[in-house]
């Protein structure tokens, strides 16, 4: 029932690749258009659920983070470069957007939330490539040299270390596409779009801006007092770093046990517990069930008034103006994963206005509702469901009680409740064993049938007419076989037993006797449902958590403990965990995999670089710097380590690595030129600081409206993006001062093969940009 009037109720499912808000425009048209017709015939067709309204959300803030993404990476652009070249460098983002949109068209992807967070992630990083290039064109015309030497110049400098970080950066994507599980399948799309992207952006990099600048004709022999600022506030920069990093080269060990204690001091804040770890965390859908289950005899017009009941007392505990529409249903109750239909279930389907600013959350609203309705007099189990956003998961404690024997199996089942319900934070504890309807048993007793003169066969002939009846014959109508079946008049329900009393004729003369006195009777209730796992009967129990309170893995492993302790009392009988759990560890046994996989093909490319095998394990330690990052960064925010944090964390490696790169490439350069290694180091991080902190700034910039939920908050990509800022923004700081201290450390001195070391032991002249 709708609005307390009967009701049938049509639920629309769509086709693949068909666009849900296109669908549901054309059902809002279809209810308009038959409401006229139905109206005088009083009918009335209503939509009560509009699951796009929280996609159009999702979308709405995916969309405002990526403007505000795309305004902060122009500002931080303008400010260091100015605007004509801020301009130029931006351009980059569309062209390559375009371009990758275009692959995702022609691959047949569809436009959809996992692709825009793909689109935010990727938005910072598709200009670092240009700012390092019109960085270093910027810097040599700002010294003189005319525009088109200055751009060939630079891209022979820079070609190689761009092409390098970015491919690093594909390096730890790409393997994310290889992802097992509902989670692969559901963030598929992000490496993808990410990786098409970043290969466009080069060809812009090194084609496209080089050439608008040079036709421009960048001149800064007489810049603005603007640009006289800017230029001012880049060189106070490189001083004031070259100074802080001379007072670390001066005190190497006390700056290098600093950062192995921040190191373990964000392992032990994972170990201890301090950051809160939620595997699944989801934005939670504007609906929630309230299911009803009544005893196996109840007849369906019981459940629907126990459930009209039930919503009732909900409408009459809701807010003004947050309930969208209350359905009530009874012999269909929808789960996490399949329908289950039978009159004894029934279910309140609360369908729930957009959230306003001083609106409740789905879970706050249940959580109000739960004692009050969980209590209310009357037959029947109640329960909630509350859904979420994100690739569908089982409960996240799914335990099957797997035994053969049905007497011992229920016994299990009942202990294995007691420990769920026994784990802090579990709720909404239930099993699948539900019981079926009343039956008649009935047995042949071999004594009166052999007194009666009738043999067993014939009697049991005359049960299965009354139950199944017999085939008797066979013909054909229009060429079909129709089978014939013979069977006594149906009985209902209530009339069941009187089948005990019907009259059966014995062989001897026209004396008769009642079925009842030959067979035994029992009456009793049967099985709902008899399911199997692995070729063993089983029961299934579930239950929600309370995520605030205690997460998957460890709810899970405290019903193991409990298991063990009370296993002995069930000899035959075993446990198999599953649920959420099997999708967390489907993906937790793949991460490891695929991380070491993304950090081998780092290396390899590092390698084939810079021809060594140490100078890209050194650059590699910005890694777990980057990690050191997240976990501060979510102890400050209080959000959870998630698996779509650590799909971050993986993402982060090659990221993380870009700054470095570039770094260790100058470093080199100057070594070649027969500086100390001590002054190659210094004047390399001195020269590099500036497009350093500028690429890290416009990635940083690009995530940091999704992060801190400026243009809408996100609980599963929020904290990803966050997990990537706070990983960036803690491995640059980081790197500008571990990198020339570890190169300074770890590099030999080599004397040219000319012969004669020149080594900068001296500089008497004050710092310049070298």
């Amino acid at each position: 029932s709708a609005h307390g009037r009967p009701a049938v109720l049509l639920s629309v499912a769509k086709k693949p690749y068909t666009n849900t808000l296109e669908l549901v425009e054309l059902i809002r048209r279809y209810v308009a258009d038959k409401s006229a017709v139905l109206g005088p015939l009083g009918l009335k067709l209503a939509l009560t659920d509009d699951q796009t309204i929280p996609t159009r959300r999702a979308i709405s803030v995916m969309e405002s983070n990526a403007l505000l993404g795309l305004a902060l990476v122009l500002a931080t652009c303008w400010v260091f470069l100015g605007t004509r070249v801020s301009v130029l460098v931006a351009l980059g983002i569309p062209f390559s957007l375009a371009g990758g949109f275009a692959v995702l068209h022609a691959v047949g992807s569809t436009l959809n939330i996992s692709v825009l967070l793909g689109v935010v992630i990727v938005l910072g990083m598709l200009v670092d490539d240009a700012v390092v290039v019109v960085e270093a064109i910027y810097y040599r015309v700002q010294r003189g040299a005319k525009v088109l030497a200055a751009s060939l110049d630079a891209l022979r400098e820079t070609a190689a270390p761009i092409t390098t970080a970015v491919l690093t950066t594909i390096a730890a994507f790409m393997p994310l596409m290889l992802l097992p599980g509902i989670v692969g399948k559901f963030m598929f799309v992000i490496p993808f779009v990410v990786t098409v992207t970043l290969a466009i952006s080069l060809v812009e990099a090194f084609w496209m801006l080089p050439t608008h600048l040079t036709v421009m004709q960048l001149d800064l022999s007489r810049p603005s007092r603007l640009q006289r600022m800017r230029h001012r506030f880049t060189h106070l920069l490189r001083v004031r770093y070259s100074r802080a990093l001379l007072v670390v080269m001066r005190w190497p060990k006390a700056f290098a046990a600093l950062i192995v204690l921040t190191f373990a001091a964000a392992l032990a804040s994972v170990a201890g517990g301090l950051v809160r770890m939620e595997f699944f965390a989801f934005d939670p859908i504007r609906v929630f069930y309230v299911n009803v289950d009544m005893p196996a005899s109840a007849p369906i017009e019981s459940t629907l008034a126990r459930v009209e009941q039930v919503e009732r007392a909900v409408r009459a505990r809701l807010q003004a103006g947050e309930a969208r529409a209350l359905t009530a249903l009874a012999g269909i109750k929808f789960t996490d994963t399949e329908p289950l239909y039978g009159d004894p279930y029934g279910q309140l389907v609360v369908s729930l206005e957009p959230r306003g600013v001083a609106g409740r959350e789905v879970g706050e609203i249940v959580q109000a509702l739960r004692k009050d309705i969980e209590s209310l007099p009357g037959q029947g189990k109640l329960s909630f469901t509350v859904l979420a956003g994100g690739p569908p998961v089982a409960k996240p404690v799914r335990v099957r009680v797997r035994n053969d024997d049905p007497v011992a199996l229920r016994a299990a089942a009942d202990a294995v409740l007691e420990i769920v319900r026994a784990v802090p934070g579990t709720k909404d504890v239930t099993d699948d064993d539900v019981p079926g309807r009343p039956e008649l048993r009935l047995r042949l007793d071999p004594d009166a049938i052999r007194a009666s003169g009738l043999n067993p066969g014939l009697v049991a002939r005359i049960l299965r007419l009354h139950v199944d009846g017999e085939i008797v014959t066979e013909m054909r109508d229009q060429g079909e076989k129709v089978q014939v079946r013979v069977r006594a008049a149906p009985r209902s329900a209530g009339d069941l037993a009187r089948l005990l009393d019907d009259q059966v004729s014995l062989p001897a003369g026209g004396s008769s006797t009642t079925l009842g006195s030959l067979v035994r009777a029992q009456t009793g209730i049967g099985k709902g449902v008899i399911k199997h796992y692995n070729l063993r009967r089983s029961i299934t129990i579930e239950s929600d958590l309370e995520r605030q309170r205690i997460d998957t893995v460890t709810a899970n492993n405290a019903i193991r403990a409990g298991w063990e302790k009370a296993k002995g009392r069930h000899p035959a009988t075993s446990l198999d965990f599953s649920g959420e759990l099997d999708d967390i560890q489907e993906s937790l046994d793949a991460m490891p995999v695929l991380f070491l996989l993304g950090v081998g093909l780092i290396y390899l490319i590092l390698a084939a670089q810079f021809r060594s095998y140490w100078q890209p394990a050194m650059i590699l330690v910005t890694v777990p710097l980057a990690f050191t990052g997240v976990v501060f960064g979510l102890l400050a925010s209080g959000n959870p380590l998630s698996l779509y944090t650590m799909y971050g964390v993986i993402a982060l490696t090659g990221i993380a690595v870009n700054a470095a790169i570039v770094l260790i490439d100058a470093a080199n350069a100057r070594r070649r030129a027969r500086m100390s290694v001590l002054h190659a180091a210094v004047y390399a991080a001195r020269r590099r600081v500036v497009p350093i902190i500028i690429t890290s700034t416009t990635t940083i910039a690009g995530l940091f409206s999704l992060a801190v939920g400026l243009g809408g908050h996100s609980l599963i990509w929020g904290p990803m993006a966050a997990s990537i800022v706070w990983g960036i923004g803690f491995s640059t700081v980081l790197t500008l001062f571990a990198m020339p201290l570890l190169y300074w450390g770890l590099m030999p001195e080599h004397r040219s093969r000319r012969g004669g070391a020149t080594p900068y032991n001296a500089d008497p002249s004050p710092p310049t940009d070298r």
